[in-house]
């Protein structure tokens, strides 16, 4: 079980990332505002301000869907739920809102409620990440927490050039709405490039401990590798060989692959899902996101997957009945693959039973046991209806594993990339690949070891597969490859051009 941190009156627990501090003890107005944020404690409040949005929640402050991961409505159903790894379907008894089904249909519009709470998020949180530069400047502050603060601000602007394209950009909080430019998709990457190769290196070395959930060294390397994977599809131009070199400076953090041994404590038998558990193992875990149920976010996948009876019958937890894999994706599993023990399908114990087969997403929708569940995310520590306290993967070493079989293979070199991609499948239970492999060969790896953590809309871009027809909709055209900006946004500020097709 983690260490609770909570806000409350006479102390402050930023999250994980710092200490625990006793304000009756600190007589912090003694310093100028100048000064203040140059100190130790004032450092990590202006860095915990930033921090304080990436964990999600359904609402922050009267603001639904916030965060990058853990509730809904947000950053993580617009990237998945557009994917083929997942979706929500109307219910034909009525529940469940028809917004995920047009996202899995790739029919949504401007006007998107997710869309537009993905948006709001990102924004407030450049705006932060703005502050905390500025405040940390300005206080000549040790500069590796202004390294941090900017890393933090060139990871917003990664996600937003990744959703939205070209999108407004700015570094000082000193402009209005409306006044705010809107820069090129690679003017903004190239920003992103420039913060974090000036930057990472000065980051703390440190992993785990206050540093757990934190942008370190080897998390920043992470990040740049994970821009430069995506360069051709935010520029034109590959970035193949500087991708590898990122990779290369995170193994040098000495990270491993958890264990894939067989384990029968664990509910899903394997030793595998301790890294989707309350507390991640940091052999392989980069960078989480630190959840306590009702405290600091939480993480709903799991409940929100399984039929409501079945969630009582599981983990003592009524299941909301939402999210489902698509057929395609899970029957492309191997059967003794460990990471198909996440899947529900079939009969269950208790006398439910998931089929395979969905007839509609949406009109008139699916039955109430229609489709396959995931408990990749089985409820762990502190847990009711409203979800678990399970920790979220932004970033780990498997998904560095396989850029660096990608990088290799795109550069022509697909002997080099077999090791990197045995490494995945023999700790999934499975052999060794008979011969090279494949680009196809990686991009289904990366699916089967990647689902649900966030990353398959990207991928699917950058390999050619989102715009494929699947069994819920015909193909898609090209402008779906970008969501549209939203349409309070461009009534905010007139200046903004709307990307193409919306």
């Amino acid at each position: 079980m983690k260490i609770k941190n909570i806000v409350a009156a006479g102390s402050v627990c930023f999250l994980t990332l710092f200490s625990c501090t006793d304000i009756n003890e600190n007589i912090y107005d003694k310093y100028q505002p100048d000064s203040f944020y140059g100190t130790p404690e004032g450092a990590n409040i202006a860095l915990a301000s930033v921090y304080a949005e990436i964990p999600g929640d359904f609402e922050r402050k009267g603001v639904p869907g916030v965060g990058y991961a853990g509730a809904d409505n947000g950053w993580y159903d617009m990237n998945c739920m557009s994917s083929d790894e997942q979706v929500i379907p109307h219910r034909n008894d009525g529940n469940w809102q028809q917004d995920f089904a047009r996202l899995h249909k790739h029919e949504w519009l401007p006007s998107e409620f997710i869309i537009n709470n993905t948006w709001n998020w990102l924004y407030k949180s450049v705006f932060n990440a703005n502050l905390a530069v500025e405040l940390l400047e300005k206080s000549n502050a040790d500069p590796s927490k202004i390294a941090e603060a900017k890393v933090l601000r060139a990871f917003f602007y990664y996600l937003l050039i990744d959703d939205f394209g070209n999108v407004p950009f700015y570094t000082d909080n000193n402009i209005t709405v409306d006044k705010i430019p809107q820069a090129s998709r690679k003017e903004v990457f190239d920003f992103i490039v420039k913060e974090l190769t000036d930057n990472v290196e000065l980051l703390s070395v440190t992993k785990g401990g206050n540093y757990y959930g934190r942008f370190n060294k080897w998390a920043g390397y992470t990040l740049l590798a994970k821009v430069y994977l995506n360069a051709e599809v935010y520029t034109g131009e590959a970035k193949w060989t500087e991708c590898l070199a990122a990779c290369n400076k995170v193994s040098e953090g000495g990270f491993t692959l958890h264990s894939g041994e067989a384990n029968d404590a664990s509910p899903l038998k394997n030793k595998y899902y301790e890294l989707f558990g309350d507390v991640l193992p940091d052999d392989e875990t980069i960078l989480p996101i630190y959840a306590t149920l009702d405290v600091v976010s939480r993480n709903v996948y799991a409940v929100r997957s399984v039929y409501g009876p079945q969630g009582t019958n599981m983990f003592g937890l009524s299941g909301w009945n939402g999210t489902i894999v698509p057929k395609d994706f899970y029957l492309k599993y191997a059967a003794n693959d460990i990471r198909r023990n996440q899947f529900l399908v079939g009969e269950q114990p208790g006398g439910f039973n998931y089929t395979l087969e969905v007839a509609s997403l949406d009109n008139p929708g699916a039955a109430p046991q229609a489709g396959v569940r995931n408990v990749k995310f089985y409820p762990a520590g502190v847990k009711s209806g409203g979800g678990a306290s399970n920790d979220f993967p932004i970033y780990r070493y498997a998904d560095v594993i396989l850029m660096m079989a990608e990088c290799n293979a795109r550069l022509g070199n697909p002997a080099a990339a077999k090791p990197f991609i045995d490494q995945i499948r023999q700790r999934a239970g499975l052999d060794a690949l008979d011969h090279n492999p494949t680009l196809d060969d990686i991009y289904n790896e990366r699916g089967f070891e990647l689902n649900w953590e966030g990353h398959r809309r990207q991928d699917m871009i950058r390999f050619d597969k989102f715009l494929l027809a699947n069994e819920f909709r015909p193909a898609s055209p090209a402008y779906r490859k970008l969501f549209p900006i939203p349409t309070s946004a461009l009534d905010a500020n007139r200046g903004l051009k709307q990307n193409p097709g919306y």
